[in-house]
């Protein structure tokens, strides 16, 4: 049976409002990646794949969470490496977030370099493909899941050290996903319609899988501010100046054509 009688105490309802914060600051990212990957998709089952992508992600960050023993040991050294001044010892979760930053630059590089040399148009013009190279649900899907795994790690290990009880951290969890899956499609039609936020968006994956190589190595500062490392906290300030720039620019130049449209009219 769940205790539901700990919600009469105030730290089970600060725990629960830190956590679904933290849950949502750190989702970012992971709501970037899911556009980026869905974008992929045929249009009819985009919004679909987001939705599903959501779920998914849900569930793995529950079972991450319900393996809290577990999490605990994630930290803990499987073998030291030694390279002159630099010494670290590696454990399961630097291991993830290694695999998992490789993969984020990776990703991040070829689509970026692919958007630059205009590989989707080319290929729309070759095959009446509007959007660039397809790939499945299922793959989409996954692999959206397992990115969660890498995007949540810390954000779950923080969850389990802050709250006391599962049911904190599960709800916490449901109540950002919820939140998140309200606001996906605006963010991804947004990005999909203004290629320069799309590049923002792979800068900014590249700049994620930079820093949790970093963090795999132990390559970091060790401040933190919010429960979040100095150095993410720092990305996400930049990113959020550059979206802020980026969608004042966007605004002056639709609200310019239109000026210029208008005033082409009068003088016809």
């Amino acid at each position: 049976m769940i205790d539901l009688s700990i919600f009469t105490t105030a730290e089970a309802w600060i725990s629960l409002i830190t956590l679904l914060f933290l849950e949502i600051v750190l989702g970012v990212d992971n709501i970037v990646f899911i556009s980026l990957t869905t974008n992929r998709l045929p249009p009819d089952k985009q919004h679909i794949g987001r939705k599903l992508g959501l779920a998914g992600a849900m569930i793995m960050r529950i079972l991450f969470l319900s393996a809290a023993s577990y999490l605990v040991h994630m930290t803990a050294p499987l073998f030291n490496v030694e390279l002159g001044f630099w010494s670290r010892g590696i454990s399961i979760r630097d291991l993830v977030l290694l695999l998992g930053g490789l993969y984020l630059v990776y990703k991040g590089i070829s689509e970026l370099r692919g958007t630059i040399s205009l590989e989707d148009l080319k290929h729309e013009e070759e095959t009446g493909e509007v959007g660039g190279k397809r790939i499945g649900l299922f793959q989409a899907v996954s692999t959206i899941m397992v990115m969660d795994v890498i995007f949540s790690i810390d954000s779950v290990i923080t969850a389990v050290g802050l709250a006391q009880h599962l049911i904190i951290m599960v709800l916490a969890v449901v109540l950002a996903i919820a939140l998140m899956m309200i606001f996906i499609d605006a963010v991804a039609d947004f990005i999909n319609r203004n290629i320069e936020m799309k590049i923002l968006a792979l800068t900014f994956i590249m700049l994620i899988g930079f820093l949790l190589i970093l963090d795999s190595l132990g390559l970091e500062s060790g401040f933190e501010v919010l429960d979040m490392s100095m150095e993410k906290l720092m990305v996400y300030f930049a990113m959020l100046f550059s979206v802020i720039m980026e969608m004042l620019q966007i605004r002056y130049k639709r609200n310019y054509d239109k000026w210029r449209d208008e005033h082409e009219g009068d003088e016809d």
